[in-house]
């Protein structure tokens, strides 16, 4: 069945994609060039709930007669955050600091009808535990998977499940990036065939 009008993911992140892809729905890909950097004293959730909008936004003028889909995730133990470690070392530390601990993975994400520039945004957190990893463990982990692109520095979809107590979410596909059941409630109201 044809959708009302194109799909756009407003990422370039592989694991958003491979989400989406999960919908059998035909989208295009753009790039949000977005700042995601945390404003002074905003607290993690709303700021996967902003640069959520702000990704989605920022393709909306290349896409006058869309639905845009942003997507934005920060990983939260008490008041630190974790990014994306980009290298081993930093990949290391985040895993050290989280052992034997909780943290919480908000997910933002945003549907922008770009034509009427209405939105609905909506934040999925997910709670982690972490076993108490050796040193070892850790090291052996990051030289396998190398997670050096995931916030929190562990892909609970890959060999990262291994270094978790639990995962506690109301939509899984959160922790990867896209929480899909929340995606497809929005996009039923959008007006978008989904069994």
């Amino acid at each position: 069945m044809p959708l009302p009008r194109p799909l756009v993911l407003a990422s370039t992140s592989v694991y958003r994609q491979q989400l989406l892809a999960r919908l059998n729905l035909p989208f295009s890909i753009a790039k949000p060039h977005v700042d995601e950097s945390a404003r002074d004293g905003e607290i993690a959730v709303v700021t996967a709930e902003r640069l959520s909008r702000e990704k989605a936004a920022a393709v909306a003028t290349d896409f006058p007669d869309a639905l845009i889909i942003g997507s934005d995730q920060v990983a939260v133990m008490g008041s630190e955050v974790f990014g994306k470690p980009m290298e081993r070392q930093r990949a290391i530390q985040q895993l050290q600091r989280m052992r034997g601990r909780t943290v919480l993975f908000h997910t933002g994400v945003c549907l922008l009808d770009s034509r009427t520039g209405n939105s609905d945004t909506r934040v999925v957190s997910t709670e982690i535990a972490f076993r108490p990893l050796t040193d070892a463990e850790i090291e052996r982990y990051v030289d396998a998977e190398q997670p050096f692109d995931c916030a929190g520095s562990a892909k609970s979809e890959g060999y990262g499940i291994a270094l978790l107590e639990y995962i506690r979410s109301n939509d899984p596909t959160a922790l990867i990036g896209l929480p899909l059941i929340t995606l497809c409630q929005m996009l039923r109201s959008a007006g978008v065939p989904l069994p």
